[in-house]
This record gives structure tokens, sequence and C-alpha cells, in this order.
């Protein structure tokens, strides 16, 4: 069955989509906005447990990698290209599952949800006014990576500690996030049409002014 996306679109009227690179601020700008106006708020690989519980091998196999493959050694030893190809058919894999929760839980409030939809995804299921791209320059996307505390950067961070040479599955786990986060993929977020905002500087604090921006574009505010 498929269902038509303007119909997606209509169901789907309520949500907001902040998608983007690593260390943009996408995470901080989705809790302030749900904080300040009201939104659900749903974080990065929310559900994650719900829709694994769903994917099968033959359905979703990147999704169910982990029940086909390798330990956790394997996963950040392989190639770069490996790795890109993984991120691609994940988020491809997860959009389906994501769509569905979204137009159930965003039926009566809005929702704001710090996303991994593909971009051409999103073009067809939404318009301008619902989404936001934000971006870092490669360099901090890589550099900055496990600087934040969350539970998953952490717990990668922890399994390259694990590792025989943690020196070299930590070089190579940069050269899958430098090729995730390439110039020609960062040229693809800037030429996508969608409303953009580039985070330059990780020592002035702009999150009031971003903020501001945001909810001026998302229409949570009046011009």
């Amino acid at each position: 069955m498929e269902i038509k996306n303007n119909i997606i679109k209509n169901y789907l009227r309520n949500v907001l989509f902040i998608a983007g690179t690593a260390y943009a601020g996408k995470s901080t700008m989705c809790a302030l906005l749900a904080e300040r106006y009201n939104l659900i708020h749903c974080e990065e690989n929310y559900c994650a447990d719900k829709f694994l519980d769903i994917a099968t091998v033959d359905e979703q196999p990147n999704m169910t990698y982990f029940k086909t493959h390798g330990d956790w050694q394997k996963f950040l030893n392989r190639t770069p290209e490996e790795y890109a190809a993984w991120i691609d058919g994940n988020s491809r894999e997860l959009a389906e599952f994501e769509i569905a929760e979204l137009i159930r839980i965003s039926a009566d409030q809005k929702v704001i949800v710090d996303t991994n939809i593909p971009l051409e995804v999103l073009k067809e299921i939404t318009d301008y006014n619902r989404v936001a791209i934000m971006l870092s320059p490669q360099a901090m996307s890589v550099d900055n990576f496990f600087d934040r505390k969350d539970p998953e950067k952490q717990f990668l961070l922890s399994q390259i500690q694990k590792a025989e040479n943690p020196e070299k599955t930590m070089a190579n786990f940069k050269e899958c996030l430098a090729l995730f986060n390439s110039q020609e993929v960062y040229d693809a977020w800037v030429s996508s049409g969608f409303f953009t905002i580039v985070r330059e500087d990780v020592t002035t604090d702009t999150k009031e002014e971003v903020l501001g921006k945001l909810a001026l574009h998302f229409e949570l505010v009046e011009k």
C-alpha cells in the first residue's frame, strides 16, 4: 500500500522539523522551542526501542544491523564508505516509522522533532515553514562530536576506548564522520531550499538569537 504525499502532509500539519549536521544546536533548539511554546518534544532517536521491536531483518536490514552482524568493534571499524551507506539506509528505514509515529502524536498538539528524515522525503511530506536546517562546519561536526554528554555519543566513546587499538579506532570513526559530513553533503543541505542557520561560533552564547529566528520561521510568533 502507498499513501499519497498530500495525505501525509495534511496529517503532519502540526509537526515542525529540525534537521542538519552534528553539533549545530538542533537538540538545544528543539528543547527550548518545546518549553517556550508548549510543543511536544521528540528528541533524536525517540521511540528507537519501539521501532526496533517492529523492524525485521528482511524489511529493515540497516535498523537490524546488530541482529545479523558483528559486535560494536566491527561496527566502529568499518570503512567510511560502509558507515555512510549504513547511515543513509538507516535514516530511510527509520523515516517510515517516524512519519507514522508523528501522525499519531501530533493530531491535537504541535510537535517539534529533531529528525534524520532525508531531505528529499521532507520536501514531499511537509512545507517550507515547518522545516529548519541547522548546520555546523565539517571540522566542528567531527572534532566536537563527543563533546556533548548525551548517552548515545558517550556509549560510542566508551566502545572506542575498549577497542584493541583505541587510537586507530577513533581515527577511523572520525574518517567516517568526515565522509558523512563532507562538503558535498553540506552543500546539499545548503542548497535544499529550506530555511537554514549555520553555527560558526561555539564560544558565544547565541541561543536566544537563534531561538527567535526559529520561532519566527515556524510562525510560533507574529512577524
